[in-house]
């Protein structure tokens, strides 16, 4: 019996960088192990506009070996983009016809997925990542478009229980969303002692306490809170900003701003650049002393149980799903988002706790992601969704003709 076929459409996929990359080959990998012939159409500005390079099983990234992957550059706006891409996803579904089509994000692949999902007679699963519902619900989003694909999509899944309540408010309905929570590999990354070379290598001083973040930085991760916490901590004590990982481009014009009114501290922001190894990204994140995930809005960021995983002290907001992850006072530090401005005392307060009481709380952090977050919970909740069945008897084919289903 030939594979069930499955397309996920992602906006960015390795060797692209973010969360929603690393998201969606994890979750790419999964289905594939779950006995479904899986490809991905990932749009990128690494290739001129309208170009599509198709990558086999084997030449994809290893987090996502054996998927096939079709790269499709992007034009200087969506609309030329979106457009370009359905003819590319009437292409593909001629050749072979899928039997599902999974939008990894709400906008713009999930709105993708529900429309050809329709037109084409198969199932159409939208998956919310981040902060997808409030980037669409409130202004300059699209309000329409959200609640058309929302309403459109034959199964809907979200990272947390957060974004499930909110999708339900919108729906008018309860218990329609699937939780399927980000996973990490506990063996990949976990506790081990901090490597000594390393820290030399990346200019951290003696004595110097280590705040880590992990994965693009920007506005919504906090950034601006970090800048100006690490600049109040530096005046009690020696630290760093250990930032494993990018500072997206928007917010390099505000690092410079930074560095000119505090030179000194801006020079303590230590960027490690995009890390494709994994095995590294742990052994970056073993070097520190806290981990800061001070979102103002999040989904259930996979910096943050990567973080945790690897047995780190771990400092967050009550944004989004971190709540979901993170306990005050149980398995770590949590901030709310309306007290960010105090992130510099928060941290200070954090770094003085008593050693037992720090390795206890990270010891708690280390456990949650291991019983709660690890590859077989995702793997559950993902044969969950695809084990469901058609939304619709009838089927089209690409030139709009109705066939049997």
């Amino acid at each position: 019996m030939p594979k069930p076929r499955l397309l996920m459409l992602v906006q960015r996929f390795p060797p692209d960088i973010g969360g929603m990359a690393t998201s969606g080959a994890r979750i790419a990998a999964a289905c594939r192990r779950l006995g479904h012939a899986v490809e991905v159409v990932a749009w990128t500005k690494s290739l001129p506009p309208g170009e599509v390079e198709r990558l086999d099983a084997g030449e994809v990234a290893a987090a996502a070996r054996g998927v096939a992957l079709h790269r499709v550059g992007l034009f200087h706006n969506w609309d030329l983009s979106l457009q370009h891409t359905g003819n590319v996803m009437e292409w593909l579904h001629g050749q072979a016809p899928f039997d599902a089509l999974w939008g990894h994000g709400l906008y713009p692949a999930g709105f993708m997925a529900a429309f050809f999902g329709s037109r084409f007679g198969v199932r159409s699963i939208v998956s919310a990542r981040g902060n997808d519902v409030d980037q669409m619900m409130f202004p300059p989003g699209d309000f329409a478009r959200l609640l058309w694909t929302l309403q459109r999509a034959s199964a809907i899944t979200s990272v947390s229980a957060d974004l499930a309540r909110k999708i339900d408010v919108l729906l008018g309905r309860d218990g329609g969303v699937v939780v399927t929570p980000n996973a990490v590999d506990t063996g990949l990354f976990s506790p081990g002692p901090p490597d000594a070379e390393l820290r030399r290598r990346l200019g951290i001083a003696e004595g110097e306490a280590v705040l880590a973040f992990s994965g693009e930085l920007r506005h919504k991760k906090g950034f601006p809170f970090m800048q100006e916490a690490l600049t109040a901590v530096r005046r009690a004590r020696p630290a760093c900003l250990l930032v494993v990982g990018e500072v997206r481009p928007r917010e390099q014009a505000q690092l410079a701003h930074y560095a000119a009114q505090f030179p000194e501290d801006a020079a303590r922001v230590l960027v490690t650049g995009h890390l494709d190894d994994p095995a590294a990204v742990a052994r970056h994140l073993r070097l520190a002393d806290l981990f800061l995930m001070p979102s103002l809005w999040d989904g259930l960021p996979n910096a943050l149980l990567e973080a945790l995983s690897c047995g780190v002290l771990c400092l967050g907001s009550d944004g989004g799903g971190i709540p979901e992850v993170l306990e005050h006072g149980l398995n770590g530090v949590v901030l709310p988002r309306t007290q960010l401005h105090r992130l510099g005392e928060a941290i200070l307060e954090a770094l003085a706790l008593p050693e037992a009481r720090r390795r206890g709380l990270a010891e708690a952090g280390r456990k949650t992601i291991v019983e709660r977050f690890d590859g077989a919970s995702e793997a559950q909740a993902l044969r969950r969704v695809l084990g469901k069945g058609r939304q619709r008897s009838e089927a089209w084919d690409v030139r709009g003709n109705q066939r049997d289903s």
